[in-house]
């Protein structure tokens, strides 16, 4: 194996909120015998706190700082899948690194299918109001639809794009695979 192969043994799938990143990332991982991790959870796990906490009490700002630590420290892994958060990739530097050390594959949904997925969530700090209260409908689609027209850009850069939505799990796993295949060398 070439040194930029070795380097680049970590999946991390990217997407929107809701897009089943953290679904799909453990089936996926066990599909190709490899661990998961879910970059949300270190952080929480590294903050000792909710991501709802960690913005409230540290803004965005602070929330990013935790996760480039958190995507720093799983860059020393081999082999691995990563959930990445829905804003991630968003940051140069962080792409950067997720690029140099592994494959990136979008998980993308409509932002109808995101809708649907998220309007009973109140976990999304994002998707609340300054006050912390969950959006009413038509904010809610507004923010989703913004945010997600603001990061498709990002997304568009991964490896592998694979629709998400209006199938079963297992055959988006199951493609995931088939066009991870030939970067990987399985």
């Amino acid at each position: 194996m070439s040194d930029q192969e070795r380097q680049r043994s970590l999946i991390y799938l990217a997407g929107f909120m809701g897009s089943g990143k953290s679904t799909i990332g453990p089936i996926l991982a066990n599909t190709l015998g490899f661990p998961f991790v879910d970059v949300d959870e270190l952080i929480q796990e590294k903050a000792g706190r909710s991501i709802n906490a960690i913005f409230s009490d540290m803004g965005e700002q602070g929330f990013r700082s935790l996760e480039r630590e958190v995507l720093k420290d799983i860059a020393s892994m081999e082999n691995g899948v990563v959930s990445l958060g829905g804003g991630t990739l968003t940051n140069e530097e962080n792409f950067r690194m997720i690029r140099e050390r592994g494959w990136i594959v979008y998980l993308r949904v409509s932002p109808e299918e995101a809708m649907r997925r998220l309007r009973s969530k109140v976990d999304r700090p994002l998707l609340q109001d300054s006050g912390g209260n969950r959006l009413d409908e038509s904010a809610l689609r507004q923010k989703i639809e913004e945010l997600m027209r603001r990061r498709e850009e990002f997304y568009k850069r991964a490896d592998v794009i694979v629709t998400a939505e209006q199938k079963k799990i297992g055959i988006t796993v199951d493609e995931i695979v088939k066009n991870l295949r030939p970067l990987l060398h399985i």
